[in-house]
C-alpha cells in the first residue's frame, strides 16, 4: 500500500471542500435566479394588481377591473315634458300618502314610498311640485334627523362597538362619516363612545342632473331625496351627459385651483376663489362623460351663476347646497347621471 506524505493529502481534501462549497454556492444561485424569474413571469402573465399589462393575444392593453363600483341605481324616470290634465291615478296617490302624513301617528315611511313610486308617473306640473315638496318635507323626518323609523330600510339604529368609528360606520354603510355626525349630533367625530346607539343611513346616495332645467334630483338608493338647482356648462362646453361616478380622493374642501385657461392659480383666500365651499371631482364611465377630465361639483360666491350655463362643464351649486351634497356623496359608489 502506497503511503502519501499527510501536508499532500491535507491539501487534497482542503481543494475537494472548496470544489464542493463552489459547487453548493452555484447551485444556489440558480435556485434563486429561478425563483426570482419565474415569479416576475407568473405576475406578468396574471397583469399584476396597480398595474397594467398586454394581452399577447389581442395587442390591446388590459387595466385590472375596478372594484367596489355597485351596480348602476334604479333611479325611476321622471318624465320632463308634464302632462295638462291632472293624471287621475297620480292625484289617487297623492291623496292617499297625504293621509298617511295627517294619521296620528303620521304614517312617514308608508308616505314616502307611495310618493316615491308616484313620481315617475305622467303628471300635470302642479302634482309634481305637490309630491317633490311632500318628498323633500318628509325627508327632514325620516332622513335629516335623529328620529327612527323600525319599519324603514333606508336608515337603521345602530348600536357602536368597542373601537368603532365613525369613518368606519360610513364606510361600511356606504354614506360620508361627515352626515353622520350631522344627523346624530355629534359635535367631533372622536366623541363617538362605544355602547350609545346611533341612526345609520344604508347608502349610497346618487344624482341625477336635467341639463334642459338645470335642476338635479337627489336619491338616497332609489328614493327621492330633494331636487337643487344648479349651474352648467356653457355651449361649447356643455356638462357632458351619460354615467359618472364620485372619483376616490376626489372630495376636498377649497383645494388651491388653477384656471387651465389663463394659468391663473386661485387660492382658497382669494377674493375672486370661484370654487365656493367644495369640491368633487366626478370620473366618467359611460357615454360622453368617459374620457373627459376635470368636471366636477362645486360651489360659488355668486348666485346668479346658478340656473344658468355659464361653466367650463362643471356643475356649479349655491354654497350650502355643495356642502350638503359633499357630506353625502360616496366616493367610489354615488353615481351622478346626466341627460337632457
Amino acid at each position: 500500500m502506497a503511503l502519501y506524505p499527510s501536508t499532500s493529502y491535507g491539501r487534497q481534501r482542503r481543494r475537494t471542500r472548496t470544489l464542493i462549497y463552489s459547487i453548493s454556492a452555484l447551485v444556489l444561485i440558480v435556485v434563486v435566479l429561478a425563483c426570482v424569474y419565474g415569479y416576475r413571469s407568473l405576475r406578468k402573465n396574471k397583469g399584476g394588481t396597480g398595474t397594467t399589462s398586454t394581452d399577447t393575444d389581442s395587442g390591446k392593453e388590459t387595466r385590472p377591473p375596478e372594484i367596489g363600483l355597485p351596480p348602476e341605481p334604479n333611479l325611476p324616470e321622471i318624465p320632463q315634458e308634464p302632462v295638462t290634465e291632472p293624471n287621475p291615478e297620480a292625484a289617487e296617490l297623492i291623496a292617499k300618502a297625504i293621509g298617511f302624513i295627517n294619521a296620528k301617528p303620521a304614517g312617514i315611511i308608508d308616505a314616502r314610498d307611495i310618493l316615491n313610486d308616484a313620481l315617475a308617473m305622467p303628471m300635470n306640473k302642479q302634482q309634481r311640485a305637490v309630491v317633490k315638496k311632500q318628498l323633500r318635507e318628509l325627508a327632514d323626518e325620516w332622513l335629516f334627523s335623529r328620529r327612527f323609523f323600525p319599519q324603514d330600510k333606508l336608515c337603521e339604529s345602530y348600536q357602536v362597538k368597542p373601537g368603532d368609528q365613525l369613518r368606519t360606520i360610513g364606510e361600511e354603510h356606504k354614506v360620508p362619516w361627515e352626515i353622520l355626525c350631522d344627523i346624530n349630533k355629534i359635535g367631533r367625530p372622536e366623541n363617538l363612545r362605544a355602547g350609545e346607539r346611533i341612526k345609520v343611513i344604508n347608502g349610497p346616495f346618487h344624482a341625477r342632473i336635467y341639463r334642459s332645467t338645470f335642476t338635479m334630483d337627489l336619491y338616497l338608493q332609489d328614493t327621492f331625496v330633494r331636487s337643487f338647482d344648479v349651474g352648467l356648462g356653457v355651449p361649447g362646453r356643455e356638462t357632458p351627459k351619460g354615467l359618472w361616478v364620485v372619483e376616490p380622493g376626489g372630495k376636498l374642501v377649497k383645494p388651491v385651483w388653477r384656471d387651465p385657461d389663463t394659468g391663473k392659480v386661485y387660492y382658497p383666500d382669494d377674493s375672486d376663489y370661484p370654487l365656493g365651499s367644495r369640491w368633487i371631482r366626478l370620473k366618467g364611465l359611460e357615454g360622453d362623460a368617459v374620457g373627459r377630465t376635470g368636471i366636477a361639483f362645486h360651489g360659488t360666491k355668486d348666485p346668479n351663476l346658478i340656473g344658468t350655463a355659464g361653466s367650463r362643464g362643471c356643475i356649479r351649486l349655491d354654497n350650502g347646497d355643495a356642502i350638503l351634497l359633499y357630506n353625502l356623496l360616496e366616493p367610489g359608489f354615488s353615481r351622478v347621471e346626466v341627460v337632457d
